[in-house]
């Protein structure tokens, strides 16, 4: 039955949230609906059907048994919101009736009752909300029990504007309030040159919930206002919510971030920020462009930061891993001993993507499957048909990084690779002028080309590992440091289970050792690794003595005690032979499902030596880069040479800054997705995106108000709602574990040779 079925791409027209869930299909002259989720097919019954099977009402669906939470939850309320507004609407029409008697009829079209009545009914009434006045007329407002009052000067302007100048009778507050509210917002964007994506802030609904609660005559804020008492009253308010974070520096440790990045005018700036696993704190921004290369003066940088914290609080500094960071980082170990500094994992890893990028059958695949997406975006018609047939997503889809960002949309366009083919196939296609251009006979051959897939496909399963911990490595929500180790094992292990032969997969190896080199003997990955029981009790025999070694560094360093070190070496035999509360079924139960130090928070109570230790070492990060800083004024606060204003730049960069990094922790997932040809994303997607350079007369025709927007279908792209899940058990592969110790000996026998 099913293989009779012929796909219909949904349209942008069809605006119900339950269409981004389902497909639809004809069968004969019979339209069928169909679940993404289950697979269940419905012959009847149209999308009101769909959203009653996914959200699991009684009635004439039956419940959809794989939906995600969170859908099942949205389609819930979409059903409530059609019996709010049936409700609503059927109160106004009473409402209208009881005002002024006239007959069902004129009151079912009161729209028509215009000097009839002397009341108007304005718009769709459904988007009426219940705290605002129903009626509008003349001599005043009528509310919903019908009690008159008397209206204030210049309150209902508004709504007499939107009714029309002197029209009488009565105006329904409508989604065309609505609309007047999202103009004034986007006139005000606009005039001010605010990125538009600024509506994506939290802030940004409690900022209209204000307004709203302070009623249509609140005054807004002075421009002094803003760079005075609103500012200083911010900085406090910023100040004290860091002061929460500085409280569990003790008990977690903390790690001291040093992100540079360098300005359009050249300029080398470094933002130090401090990381514990409650959040991210920035605490200043310093000029390095003069002193960048100089490993003395990063050292004085390093160190005055590091005591800034509280060196008892550190556990380590991670910045660059250039020569003089790294010089600057030893010198630090040097002067505190109960720290550690490290290289940024996450810069590491992108440079590995970028040497994969390099290999040259990698980047002719590359290079085909950007020709793919220029032609796409930069040609509404098609864009359209392809977020249609891909149910709203995008095949581009900015990475964590730059280099991440090439095998992340080859990835998005693998898991899209049916949608893509289906509609290259299409009549839809065939009958459209712009398949007929020579980027659109060239996105046909490569579509319908199995050989492309196939090395799209190898690609992806080669980098995916790489993906996946350069994104556990920059987590905000998940400490890094008991992961980092197992995930770049993985990454090898995966390399070489899909290459098969030595000589095909040891090119890969070789790259990642060469930018990981910094990293393989860190002692935090090793310990991090050690202690994180998923990992820990997934080794069959003994553990490796790279790891154990590492363990025993970490003990040393992080805990001058030699006391309390010798009580750490006995409460680890309890740890190793499950002993106590470490053996009950709850502790192992919750292995794979706690957090590593929330583990040992909760299990570790018997051992409380080796517990401090393990979530000291558990609640840290690798990744140094942190957060967006566009739009953040750094530069005019290094420019400025007035000294009170330059302190007043300071604080206002402090306040955004910190502001910003705690989105990164409480952040929606349903927030708008970024549209990847705006210029806000231009950075990462460029070479996805840009065509050749733009000539009107060969984009005639084009036009960006026809573009529908993107949306998301998460179950189409195959995404792990949590990358740490995938690392799994069972870590035994020797020449993955050995490998530096080879190549040391490979070393040592080649200069004996000589």
């Amino acid at each position: 039955m099913a293989s009779s079925l012929e796909p219909i791409p949904i349209t942008s027209q069809k605006h119900d949230p339950a269409w981004k869930h389902c497909q639809m299909f004809k069968n004969g002259e019979r339209v069928q609906l169909k679940c993404i989720y289950c697979g269940k097919l419905f012959k009847g019954g149209g999308i009101h059907r769909i959203k009653e099977h996914l959200a699991g009402h009684k009635g004439n669906a039956s419940t959809c048994l794989r939906v995600p939470p969170d859908v099942r939850v949205s389609m819930q309320q979409s059903l409530e919101g059609v019996v709010v507004k049936k409700r609503r609407k059927q109160k106004i029409e009473e409402t209208i009736l009881n005002v002024n008697p006239v007959s069902s009829e004129m009151g079912a079209v009161a729209n028509q009752c215009e000097g009839t009545t002397g009341l108007q009914l304005i718009g769709d009434s459904d988007a009426l909300e219940p705290n605002f006045n129903v009626f509008v007329n003349r001599e005043g407002t009528i509310n919903r029990s019908g009690q008159r009052k008397k209206r204030e000067r210049g309150k209902n302007s508004l709504a007499n504007a939107d009714a029309g100048a002197g029209a009488s009778g009565v105006a329904v507050v409508s989604k065309r309030v609505n609309t007047h509210v999202h103009m004034a917002i986007g006139r005000f964007l606009y005039d001010v040159g605010a990125p538009l994506d600024a509506v994506n802030s939290i802030y940004f609904q409690p900022m209209l919930d204000a307004i709203a609660l302070g009623g249509s005559g609140v005054l807004p804020p002075s421009y002094h206002d803003l760079r005075g008492w609103i500012l200083k009253n911010s900085v406090e308010e910023v100040k004290n919510e860091t002061e929460k974070y500085r409280t569990t520096w003790a008990r977690t440790g903390c790690s001291v971030l040093v992100d540079q990045w360098c300005t359009e005018p050249g300029r080398t700036l470094l933002n130090f920020l401090v990381y514990c696993p409650e959040g991210t704190v920035f605490l200043k921004s310093e000029d390095a462009s003069d002193i960048l290369n100089s490993s003395d003066a990063l050292y004085e940088l390093f160190r005055q930061v590091v005591e800034e914290v509280g060196v008892r609080n550190v556990l380590q500094v991670i910045s660059n891993g250039d020569d003089q960071y790294t010089i600057a980082g030893r010198r630090l170990t040097e002067t505190f001993p109960t720290l550690y500094w490290m290289p940024c994992a996450t810069r590491s890893i992108d440079l590995i993507l970028e040497d994969f990028l390099h290999l040259e059958w990698i980047n002719v695949v590359i290079e085909q499957a950007r020709s793919i997406t220029k032609f796409v975006y930069n040609h509404n018609v098609i864009l359209n048909m392809v977020r249609r047939y891909t149910y709203g997503n995008d095949l581009v889809e900015p990475g964590v990084t730059r280099s991440a960002t090439n095998f992340t949309i080859l990835k998005r366009m693998v898991d899209l690779k049916h949608n893509l083919q289906a509609m290259v196939t299409s009549q839809e296609w065939m009958d459209c002028p712009y398949s007929k251009k020579t980027e659109g006979l060239a996105m046909l051959d490569f579509v319908t080309n199995q050989s492309f897939w196939s090395s799209c496909i190898l690609i992806v399963r080669l980098t995916d590992p790489l993906l996946r911990l350069v994104r556990i490595a920059s987590s905000e929500k998940r400490p890094a440091m008991g992961y980092i180790y197992a995930g770049m094992y993985r990454t090898k292990e995966t390399i070489k289970k899909e290459l098969l032969k030595r000589e095909d997969y040891i090119v890969y190896w070789n790259i990642i050792d060469h930018r990981w080199e910094q990293h393989q003997k860190l002692p935090l990955h090793a310990a991090g690794f050690y202690l994180n029981p998923e990992f820990f009790y997934s080794i069959e025999g003994d553990m490796h003595s790279e790891i154990l070694s590492g363990m025993f560094d970490c003990i040393e360093r992080l805990v001058p005690d030699t006391k309390v070190q010798d009580k750490i070496i006995k409460e680890i035999n309890s740890y190793k032979n499950v002993i106590g509360d470490f053996g009950r079924k709850m502790a192992i139960r919750a292995r794979d499902t706690l957090l590593p130090a929330e583990w040992w928070s909760t299990y570790g109570g018997g051992c409380p030596n080796l517990a401090r230790l393990a979530i000291r070492i558990l609640s840290q990060t690798c990744s140094s880069i942190r957060g967006r800083r566009n739009g953040i004024p750094f530069e005019q606060e290094h420019d400025t040479r007035n000294y009170l204003e330059r302190q007043r730049l300071s604080d206002l960069v402090f306040v955004e800054y910190n502001l910003r990094l705690r989105q990164m922790v409480g952040k929606s997932e349903e927030r708008d997705c970024i549209d990847p040809i705006s210029f806000d994303s231009v950075s990462v997607v460029e070479d996805w995106i840009t065509g050749k350079d733009i000539c009107v007369d060969d984009y005639g025709g084009i036009d960006w108000m026809s573009v529908d927007p993107p949306s998301i279908n998460s179950m189409l792209l195959k995404a792990s709602n949590d990358e740490a899940e995938d690392l799994g058990g069972g870590f035994d592969d020797h020449e993955i574990l050995n490998r530096e110790k080879e190549d040391e000996e490979n070393d040592e026998d080649t200069e004996a040779h000589h």
